[in-house]
């Protein structure tokens, strides 16, 4: 179905037969999705997702950084959960695969771009069709957020748990973004008119930290979780 073809049918009058198969078959794929990822993933142990764009070489700095980075948690016991697909992705499930870590993929289904990556364990290879399934999977069995640049999908991820965490939904995990140079901009801009217009705190700024190494990245989860005596347990 081309693009026009999914906006003309959105306008189409379909008789309230074909809306409840079509939305009841639909419940079912999603609970599926639910109980699958739960299954896999709730005995996984303390993990940290990296975020990050499908579209960057291997031979980038970041994708360097963030084998880095993920082989660096595996080392201290972290499981490593990323998008399942190429690019950070794939640089994420390296360093945790290579360094003898839990390397887990939550791979979306996708017209173009997105694959599964060869990094992932066996059985912590789970596929998605919905985003918002996926995302919860992500903010669920996550006691941290690393973000590399990215795109519009990495911002979703971001944003997702900076909500989450800000309105008291989930605990308040370390968020770390990677790349100053990338991300100040961006957090300028929130400053200066979100904040500026008081649309949000001046302690929501304090939800996340921006560092410029991959030492300076774990170093903050680590630290964060040395309060608490937290200890991965596998």
């Amino acid at each position: 179905m081309t693009q026009n073809d999914r906006i003309l049918s959105s306008f189409a009058n379909k008789t309230w037969q074909e809306i409840k198969v079509k939305d009841s078959w639909q419940i079912f794929k999603i609970m599926a999705e639910f109980v699958d990822g739960f299954e896999k993933l709730a005995k996984i142990g303390p993990c940290v997702s990296i975020f990050g764009s499908a579209r960057t070489p291997d031979e980038h700095k970041y994708y360097q950084m963030t084998v880095q980075i993920a082989s660096l948690l595996a080392e201290r016991g972290y499981g490593v959960i990323s998008g399942g697909g190429p690019g950070i992705m794939e640089a994420a499930n390296k360093g945790a695969y290579t360094a003898g870590g839990k390397s887990v993929g939550l791979n979306i289904e996708l017209p173009h771009e997105q694959f599964h990556n060869k990094y992932i364990d066996r059985d912590k290879l789970l596929e998605f069709n919905y985003f918002f399934v996926r995302k919860v999977m992500f903010m669920k069995y996550s006691q941290g957020y690393i973000v590399m640049p990215g795109g519009f999908g990495t911002m979703d991820e971001l944003f997702e748990a900076v909500t989450l965490i800000q309105t008291g939904k989930i605990a308040r995990f370390p968020i770390v973004l990677v790349g100053s140079s990338y991300w100040s901009g961006l957090f300028d801009w929130i400053k200066g008119t979100m904040l500026t217009n008081k649309y949000i705190s001046e302690e929501d700024l304090n939800l996340y930290r921006m560092v410029d190494t991959a030492e300076e990245a774990v170093e903050h989860i680590f630290r964060f979780y040395d309060k608490y005596l937290l200890k991965p347990n596998f």
